[in-house]
């Protein structure tokens, strides 16, 4: 059983049904993902796990209406948020969701983050876009709490700091900081500890764990490490091939695995 004990299930934030994505080369139309369905529930810790290529992150992408154009492109299936379809969101729909209410740590924080622009400009530039009325100081301000709470210690000076100045752990730590800044419901979390070494990955791990009840939110975790899985998550989806091969309890999954 997890931090908090088990979870009431029954009430879906997120659910995701019959999704096909494909991808366009010149070549041909190649299908990636095949009939997708799984649910989100509120305040639930979801993993999705399977090899390289399983179609993780592409199924993350499409929720974060982020698949490359024009190559890549939902052809059938829905994605509904909180009543919302997603699948029918325009450009400007989209900005209100991606981001606020819905975000995402990648997996290279130190790619992710902009070489040329402070830690503090970045993280000043999530605020302007969601909350165009608050003030710099009040930017400033929460810019640092938040800093403070993953953990980062002289949150001030990070603030001034330029990506390649800060460790791969501090950077991911202020990914997510910048995915966390507007209380999201929905935090997808895409292998976000695959490019640190084990020390680092196990305290990120660990930040998780603690932020996902404080900020009341529900999260994907992507990994292809089953023992992660086992560690952060209440319930699991194995992908292969652009299939879902097995949905269960975490405790199901270790315990009985069908595939």
């Amino acid at each position: 059983m997890k931090p908090g004990g088990k979870k009431e299930m029954g009430n879906a934030l997120l659910t995701v049904n019959n999704l096909c994505v494909s991808f366009t080369t010149d070549e041909a139309c190649e299908e990636v993902l095949h009939n997708i369905s799984f649910s989100l529930e509120n305040n639930e810790l979801l993993g999705i796990v399977g090899e390289s290529g399983s179609g993780k992150s592409v199924t993350s992408l499409a929720i974060m209406g982020l698949l490359p154009k024009p190559a890549g492109r939902i052809t059938a299936g829905s994605i509904n948020f909180d009543n919302t379809e997603l699948t029918r969101c325009k450009g400007p729909d989209y900005y209100r969701i991606r981001g606020r209410r819905i975000s995402m740590i990648f997996q290279e924080p130190v790619s992710a983050l902009n070489p040329v622009q402070s830690i503090g400009s970045q993280l000043a530039e999530v605020y302007k876009l969601h909350f165009p009325d608050m003030t710099e100081s009040a930017i400033r301000k929460a810019s640092i709490t938040l800093l403070d709470k993953v953990n980062i210690h002289h949150a001030e000076k990070c603030l001034s700091a330029y990506p390649h100045e800060l460790s791969g752990g501090i950077c991911q730590r202020v990914m997510i900081a910048m995915a966390l800044a507007c209380q999201p419901e929905i935090l997808i979390a895409d292998e976000p500890t695959t490019a640190l070494d084990v020390t680092t990955q196990k305290q990120i791990l660990e930040l998780l764990k603690e932020l996902q009840p404080a900020f009341g939110m529900s999260v994907i975790f992507i990994t292809h490490d089953l023992g992660v899985v086992s560690e952060l998550c209440d319930r699991a989806i194995v992908m292969q091939d652009g299939h879902i091969r097995e949905t269960a309890s975490v405790e199901s999954l270790f315990d009985n695995p069908q595939h």
